[in-house]
């Protein structure tokens, strides 16, 4: 509890709480060292008791420290409050946008709630469990963990880093989130990261005429993949999407079958006019 940091302290935090609310006071709910610094020396403390200070702070539940550097608070001092994990996300990693499971659940298309954190970036991301021992295997995905929580960063080319509106989170965190059809266009570029290519079939099946078809066909061209492209289009011609709106997705000249559903032996129907073979389960003829 934040008073047992008070106790065992061997110097006062009331410093620490007064730096802390400066900092908030100049809207800084997510801090960096050279932030507390600055505010710091603006209220007369030390240089070289910060590092102690901070430590202070976040082992007392004040702040919580995101990762080497940058701070963040809690809400446990009295008129602030904590951060929501979708800020937390977008500090940790910069440039970023809340992505695939976090986004479908923002956007409505499925009722699972997430517990970790999604997110694309044009950034190679190191976390810290890539910095263990090359011995040991992660059993999952790497990623920050935050008071409880996974964030887990997609990097990919910084030309198919589009897609995403500011979106305000609560009455203080605005964050970028991939809208309506990039989340959909991302359940075809990588299924596996929401559940494979049957998720993303039942999304776009019970969603397509609510998604402005116009931006998903050229979000799905400038993403520039052939195999996403032919995913997509075919998906959404079997959903019963209008013809007229899917024949740049149909003239996008590719060569040879792609399969649709990227995690399965290559075996099934071919669909000549999609260039798709049709590999889901219970389509095993060759």
């Amino acid at each position: 509890m934040p008073g047992q940091a008070h106790s065992a302290a061997p110097y006062s935090l009331t410093e620490g709480i007064r730096l802390v609310r400066h900092l908030l006071a100049a809207g800084r709910y997510v801090f960096t060292t050279d932030d507390a610094a600055a505010a710091a020396g603006e209220l007369g403390v030390a240089g070289s008791y910060l590092p102690r200070l901070l430590s202070a702070l976040v082992e007392g539940g004040w702040l919580l420290r995101l990762r080497r550097g940058l701070y963040g608070c809690t809400g446990e001092i009295a008129g602030t409050v904590s951060i929501h994990p979708y800020a937390v996300a977008a500090s940790l990693v910069s440039p970023s946008a809340i992505s695939h499971w976090s986004a479908l659940s923002h956007h409505g298309f499925t009722e699972q709630v997430p517990h970790d954190v999604s997110a694309t970036t044009p950034r190679r991301i190191v976390t810290p469990t890539m910095r263990g021992s090359g011995d040991e295997m992660p059993q999952r995905k790497h990623a920050w963990e935050v008071a409880g929580i996974r964030y887990e960063y997609v990097s990919v080319k910084p030309e198919r880093f589009f897609g995403h509106d500011l979106v305000w989170v609560d009455e203080r965190f605005r964050v970028p989130i991939t809208d309506r059809e990039r989340t959909i266009l991302d359940c075809f570029a990588f299924p596996h990261l929401i559940g494979g290519l049957s998720e993303a079939l039942a999304i776009l099946s019970e969603h397509w005429a609510g998604l402005d078809l116009t931006r998903l066909v050229a979000y799905a061209l400038r993403f520039g993949q052939g195999a996403t492209i032919k995913r997509l289009g075919w998906a959404l011609d079997e959903a019963g999407a209008p013809p007229d709106h899917l024949w740049p997705l149909l003239d996008y000249p590719i060569a040879g079958h792609r399969v649709l559903d990227p995690s399965r032996p290559r075996r099934g129907p071919c669909d000549r006019r999609w260039m798709i073979q049709n590999n889901l389960q219970g389509n095993d003829a060759k």
